[in-house]
């Protein structure tokens, strides 16, 4: 079926369910970022491939609703004629529904896939029109996509200590002390990240990010009960989880939710998804409304983790590198595309011997796709990387001892003035969040601007965050902390950044129908020592080592504190790099890149 025969297919099968709209978000029953197949409800209907995005669909008229990552990639991919465009935040599904919902009407939700908070934002708005949200027991997509993929069959593995710096007891031990600080009964953990980190296993039932499809209800004692399939389990991850972790069936989950009448039970209302309040409501438990106690915990690495990424980063840096250098030599000669240079990229990360998965689908995109932050290439749009463009590649790894994420930028040929003045803004912005000093407890809202005023001062910016935070061998976009406006969906641009977060420093500028530039190192948030300061200061150390493309480089824009960033920058990609590259003519090129500027 094409697009516009599943809209319609799923107004016939609304009609049937008398419903008169339907509202389809792009989540799991984990409020994931990143979901199997078998939940990619979104792009199935519309064509869309974002990994972020809500439809709503009414019988006369239908909108997605996407943010300024996808402005340009949703026109490409959603057929106008059909799908209204909406732009997030300036909107949402909500607020459209109370001007656009038929008065009176039925507006199907599903409420395994939104939260309690949605629900209950939703339920307002369609009052004033006389309308009604109402939860469906089955969804209607699924009962219109016939060849849905089935959830994946991958089996859980166990993560070592010595890549997590804690074990699973000690985790678990600190939940329940958590637990008894807020005297509560229990917790119910359903992010597939926080259950992956407290229990120290991975799974392979998301692509590019390493957990198993599963929930988790922690006892105040520690005690956990683990709902997975059955088939996923094998006698390795048994005798890792132990008894102090009781075993049950997936399906068993929303039952045994039952079981809590008269408890104190904390559930997160970003996090744990409309259906699992109703039903704790349903079986009288007290519901706490508290944030996963394993968020900030996650959020805040330990020394092992840290060491970890360093060692994930170097290799996975001197597979880039490597990468950077065929683009130089290769790419201006002709034949290869999008998809070729993704492929080669993958190669040389596999040449690693123990890459377990890129960390997101890598975004190589040359030209106009590089204008798109969250391009996706595919068969159909992977496009020929000709001389005279700006080659992006915005790509990452997982590795056992951790996750990497980075972007750099390579000329095809010679680079125009206005791409080298461009990308050195972008590096400027760059540079100012990377020798930023703040005090304890600073927002990532507070120093967004750091990344963007080299930008504005030329009348331009970009329409994404500046950074986010980033899992150990886990999702590559991982919270609470961000570097966003302050005003970012959501509020994680004012979580207090802390000793300990890494994050993502990504400022990027994007010219529509010509190129894209981002300049993307992952750093971490360490404590700073300042003589004489009455304040405890953090600031960032950088983890990421990969040259930046000279070339793009103008040094006239530069201040001179700027300049001795790059060469310092250079000389420790050259330090790191140099040994994880053992052909000559690899270490003879990284060294003419890490050069002093001239």
């Amino acid at each position: 079926m094409t697009p516009t025969v599943r809209l319609a297919a799923l107004r016939a099968q609304l009609t049937t369910d008398n419903l008169d709209g339907f509202v389809i978000p792009l989540t799991d029953e984990h409020m994931s970022e990143y979901v199997g197949g078998y939940a990619q409800r979104l792009g199935w209907l519309t064509g869309f491939g974002g990994s972020a995005g809500t439809a709503v669909v009414l019988a006369d008229r239908a909108a997605i609703f996407t943010d300024g990552r996808y402005t340009i990639q949703v026109r490409e991919q959603v057929d106008g004629t059909q799908w209204a465009y909406e732009p997030v935040p300036q909107t949402s599904p909500a607020a459209w529904l109370a001007k656009h919902a038929p008065e009176s009407g039925r507006i199907g939700y599903d409420a395994w896939l939104h939260t309690g908070t949605w629900v209950a934002d939703a339920t307002t708005a369609l009052a004033e029109r006389g309308a009604t949200l109402i939860p469906v027991e089955t969804n209607p997509i699924d009962a219109i996509w016939t060849d849905r993929p089935l959830p994946s069959p991958a089996k859980l593995t166990v993560q070592p200590d010595q890549f997590t710096g804690a074990s699973s007891a000690e985790k678990r031990a600190k939940i329940a002390d958590w637990l008894s600080e807020h005297n509560a009964d229990a917790v119910v953990l359903t992010a597939l990240d926080s259950i992956a980190w407290a229990l120290n296993i991975r799974g392979g039932d998301v692509d590019h990010t390493p957990v198993a499809l599963s929930y988790a209800i922690v006892g105040a004692d520690g005690t956990t009960d683990l709902f997975v399939a059955p088939d996923k389990l094998d006698d390795t991850v048994r005798q890792h989880l132990g008894n102090a972790v009781r075993l049950h069936d997936r399906t068993a989950f929303a039952p045994a939710l039952a079981a809590y009448a008269g408890k104190r039970v904390a559930a997160d209302p970003e996090r744990a998804v409309a259906a699992i309040t109703q039903a704790l409501q349903a079986g009288g438990a007290k519901i706490l409304p508290l944030r996963d106690p394993v968020v900030l915990a996650k959020a805040i690495k330990n020394p092992v983790e840290i060491a970890g990424h360093r060692a994930a980063s170097a290799r996975d840096g001197a597979a880039l590198a490597r990468f950077l250098r065929w683009v130089e030599t290769e790419c201006v000669k002709g034949g290869q595309t999008e998809l070729s240079a993704a492929a080669k990229l993958l190669a040389f990360r596999e040449q690693t011997g123990v890459l377990k998965d890129t960390s997101f689908d890598t975004i190589s995109a040359t030209g106009p796709h590089g204008a798109i932050p969250h391009y996706h290439v595919t068969e159909e749009s992977s496009a020929p990387i000709e001389p005279g463009q700006l080659y992006l590649i915005d790509s990452g790894g997982q590795y056992s001892d951790g996750t990497t994420d980075v972007t750099r930028v390579m000329p095809i040929g010679e680079p125009t003035a206005e791409m080298r003045d461009r990308f050195t803004r972008v590096l400027k912005g760059h540079i100012g969040i990377a020798t930023a000093v703040f005090p304890d407890g600073t927002m990532g809202g507070q120093i967004d601007a750091f990344a963007r005023r080299p930008l504005w001062e030329a009348g331009l910016d970009f329409g994404h965050g500046t950074g986010h935070g980033i899992g150990a061998y886990l999702a590559v976009h991982e919270g609470p902390q961000r570097i966003a406006a302050p005003n970012y969906p959501g509020g994680a641009a004012m979580e207090p950044l802390r000793a300990g977060m890494m994050l993502s420093n990504e400022p990027g500028y994007y010219k529509a129908g010509e190129y894209g530039i981002r300049i993307e190192n992952l750093i971490l948030i360490e404590p700073r020592t300042i003589p004489g300061a009455d304040r405890e200061m953090l600031g960032f150390e950088t983890l990421t080592f990969c040259p930046i493309e000279r070339t793009l480089i103008e040094p006239a824009l530069l201040t001179t504190e700027e300049r001795h960033w790059v060469d310092d920058y250079h000389a420790k990609v050259l330090a790191v790099l140099t040994p994880e590259m053992t052909d000559a003519e690899d270490r003879t090129w990284l060294a003419a890149q890490c050069a002093p500027l001239s």
